[in-house]
């Protein structure tokens, strides 16, 4: 599962948004079911942020939030309201390996 849970961050704030999207990353990151996370920047609008992680369902990702929610707090005025969980339905890699 694909967790995307995105940010408008003014050009001021982006250097503090940056240090509070570790400690999000590594509260989420010891959290049951955490796969793997990063925190991302719009290469054609720097405004624009994302924190993607991956998760072993929707479920583990909804409690790492609920325990996450402290550490998250100070962003939420920032963040895009819109879904931010994705089940996945078809995936390729390199090593050509495809899954439905």
């Amino acid at each position: 599962m694909l967790a995307i849970i995105r940010y408008t961050v003014p050009e001021a704030q982006s250097q503090e948004f940056l240090k509070q999207g570790h400690a999000i990353l590594d509260m989420l990151a010891g959290q049951p079911g955490f796969r793997r996370g990063r925190l991302s920047r719009s290469v054609d609008e720097p405004n624009l942020w994302a924190l993607v992680s991956e998760w072993e369902g929707a479920g583990y990702y909804r409690r790492a939030l609920s325990a996450a929610r402290m550490v998250m707090y100070p962003l939420m005025t920032l963040m895009v309201n819109e879904p931010s969980a994705f089940e996945d339905v078809y995936t390729s890699d390199l090593s050509g390996q495809d899954r439905a």
